[in-house]
């Protein structure tokens, strides 16, 4: 004869050797992109706005949100896919400005 063992969701009290469980579960999430993808793109952003950023070296706004001070060469990454989006009109711009240039 096996002794089972104390089912640990038993709502009634076992007695002096109750026994607690923990129920582990996994949390999965979705991201489109990856932290620090916004490292890895080119973003698209006003050209009045790079112009003054390299004047005083103030931070530039992407139209995706992204905020940085430019100063790599954009031709060596891909272009941010949600700037593409927005650009293409197929997303309202995250940069504060309005969609019409």
């Amino acid at each position: 004869m096996s002794v089972m063992p104390p089912d640990p969701f038993e709502t009634e009290p076992l007695g002096p050797h109750t026994s607690t469980a923990t129920i582990e579960r996994e949390e999965v999430r979705e991201e489109l992109q990856e932290p620090g993808d916004h490292e890895r793109f080119s973003h698209y952003v006003r050209k009045e706005k790079i112009l003054e950023s390299a004047l005083s070296g103030d931070p530039v706004v992407a139209l995706c949100g992204k905020i940085w001070v430019p100063g790599r060469d954009p031709q060596k990454f891909p272009v941010c896919p949600i700037c593409k989006e927005i650009y293409d009109g197929l997303r309202a711009p995250q940069d504060g400005g309005d969609d019409k240039s």
